[in-house]
C-alpha cells in the first residue's frame, strides 16, 4: 500500500484508476483498507475541486413538486394559501421560516436549501 495525498489532477486520475481496480477488495485486507483510505482521499480532493453549489430553492421546491406530481394548489395547501404560493414561484414573496419548516416537512426539501438567499 502506498498512499500519499492527492494534490494534483494527475494525482486524483491515479487515485481514481487505482480505486477502480481495487473496488471490489475485501473488507479486511490490505486492499480494503486501501480502498478506505483512497475513498476518503478522492472524497476530500473533489470536494475541495469539483464543489457542487446547493439548487436555488425556488427551483428546488418546483422541482420537487414535479417528481411528487404537485400543483401550485397542492403547494398552497401546504404553506396556506393558492395565492402565496403563486407569489412563491414567481420569486415575489420570501419563503417565511414557517413555510421552510411546512416545505421541508411535506416534500422533504432540506432546510439548508430552503433557506439559501435569492
Amino acid at each position: 500500500m502506498n498512499i500519499k495525498p492527492i494534490k494534483t489532477q494527475k494525482d486524483y486520475q491515479k487515485a481514481l484508476e487505482r480505486l477502480e481496480f481495487i473496488f471490489d477488495a475485501k473488507k479486511e485486507s490490505s486492499e480494503g483498507d486501501e480502498l478506505e483510505i483512497l475513498s476518503i482521499l478522492i472524497e476530500k480532493y473533489e470536494d475541495e475541486h469539483f464543489p457542487i453549489e446547493l439548487p436555488d430553492p425556488i427551483e428546488a421546491i418546483k422541482f420537487r413538486m414535479e417528481q411528487m406530481g404537485y400543483n401550485q394548489n397542492d403547494l398552497g395547501k401546504i404553506i396556506g394559501l393558492k395565492s402565496r404560493a403563486s407569489e412563491i414561484l414567481n420569486k415575489k414573496r420570501k419563503l417565511s421560516l414557517k413555510m421552510i419548516r411546512q416545505i421541508h416537512d411535506k416534500m422533504r426539501i432540506p432546510t439548508e436549501v430552503l433557506i439559501q438567499a435569492y
